[in-house]
């Protein structure tokens, strides 16, 4: 079986003992990089792959499973054996990365933890994504972004509408955002390690990625001791970075942050010059004064056009900065959409069909990556992989018969 030979991380092995979202994206943005990742589950498999029933989908497909997980080949071990345990031991001696998002006490238990590995394989690139850090009183909380990303690190109660409803995060943001965070260290860790030899741990935290993110407000309060305030849209600062709803009901945002450069374009767009010399809003210090009154103006003009006229507006204006506030369903046939490399054709089993699935979000000039293949099934590929290790076809045999793995691409198919 071809693996790809695509990416600027071609010929590097990576080991993922990971479940759900954060630790499999992370593997995944590898895999799309050029790596090859060995998808290492339980003989079960990834209880991510239980999520479609979640969402009603048909048995045959499972999107959100595979976004995270195409381009792997997969293998089902029974880890807490102590022949699954040498496989797995034999599997890392083989890789140059370790991508695990299990808690630090679990793969203490297992010999999986980073201080013992990297012990036995200097060299190697441990990546660990936990809830909340490896230190401190939650060490080993159990965590999903929901909780460590979303609602412990204040996104959600930032983002409270006015009337004090917390919003509800959509899946996986957090994981998204820590899994891309975590393969960038990773890639500098093998950059480290190309010049010098060293392996060492790389790690990050939902938590960490959630104070990132909303940085802006946690840096304020650090440094000046104050919260930036709810934005109601009504007397936003800035009338001219807000929402507004045009007459078929469609919502846009405007982005004029330089607000003086962002004005006289609007005002000419909107078929309203005289604004540019109205002393309520000539300056930004006198929008800023006259905010809600200029908010108020702004709403009743846009009700009175579709959205599809007011584009045609601001594409003669090339400075009015703003976007559609697009449904799910809008931004999937967005004109931006494709081009913006958001999409990419997956192959399908068969080699000769594709599905669409929503591509991770880095390109690469002078070494393009490409898609290998959809996600495996549980142990699609344990027979390959063990073979690859040495393991002949009567050891193989052995520990299908034992329970150790599962072989679904060989003769026996356990737990299927």
């Amino acid at each position: 079986m071809g693996h790809g030979r695509s990416g600027p991380l071609s010929g590097f092995k990576v080991v993922e003992l990971a479940v759900w979202i954060a630790g499999p994206a992370a593997a995944l943005v590898l895999a799309d990089w050029g790596a090859d990742v060995i998808k290492v589950e339980p003989l079960e498999g990834d209880p991510n792959r239980s999520f479609k029933y979640i969402f009603g989908g048909e048995p045959e497909t499972n999107p959100v499973f595979e976004l995270d997980n195409r381009g792997k080949r997969g293998i089902a071990v029974d880890i807490r054996s102590e022949a699954g345990g040498a496989v797995m031991a034999d599997l890392i001696a083989d890789a140059d990365v370790f991508i695990t998002n299990l808690r630090s006490a679990a793969l203490r238990r297992a010999g999986l933890d980073a201080e013992t590995l990297l012990a036995r394989h200097p060299a190697l690139v441990y990546g660990h994504i936990t809830g909340y850090g490896t230190d401190g009183p939650d060490a080993d909380r159990a965590a999903y972004d929901l909780a460590a990303f979303w609602s412990r690190t204040g996104i959600a109660d930032s983002l409270r509408t006015p009337d004090g409803q917390v919003p509800v995060q959509r899946g996986g943001m957090g994981d998204h955002a820590t899994g891309m965070t975590l393969a960038g260290g990773v890639a500098a860790a093998l950059l480290h390690r190309e010049r010098t030899g060293e392996g060492q741990l790389v790690s990050t935290s939902l938590l960490r990625q959630g104070v990132y993110m909303l940085g802006f407000d946690l840096n304020i309060a650090l440094d000046w001791g104050r919260v930036a305030p709810r934005v109601d849209r009504s007397v936003a600062p800035n009338p001219m970075a807000n929402n507004y709803t045009t007459r078929d009901g469609r919502v846009l945002w405007l982005v004029g942050i330089a607000s003086d450069r962002h004005f006289p374009p609007l005002a000419r767009a909107l078929g309203h010059p005289e604004w540019i010399t109205d002393d309520r809003f000539s300056t930004e210090r006198a929008r800023f004064k006259n905010r809600a009154e200029l908010i108020a103006v702004l709403d009743a003009e846009f009700a009175m056009f579709d959205l599809a006229e007011v584009s045609e507006r601001f594409a003669q204006e090339p400075d009015v900065f703003w976007a559609p506030v697009n449904t799910i369903e809008e931004v999937i046939v967005d004109p931006q959409f494709a081009p913006s490399g958001a999409l990419v054709d997956v192959p399908e089993r068969d080699g000769d069909t594709t599905r669409p699935m929503v591509a991770s979000p880095i390109d690469f000039g002078g070494t393009p990556w490409t898609v290998r293949r959809v996600a495996p099934d549980v142990g699609e590929h344990t027979a390959e992989v063990l073979a690859e290790l040495g393991y002949d076809d009567a050891r193989i045999a052995a520990l299908v018969a034992d329970g150790v793995v599962n072989d679904l691409g060989g003769a026996s198919a356990l737990g299927q």
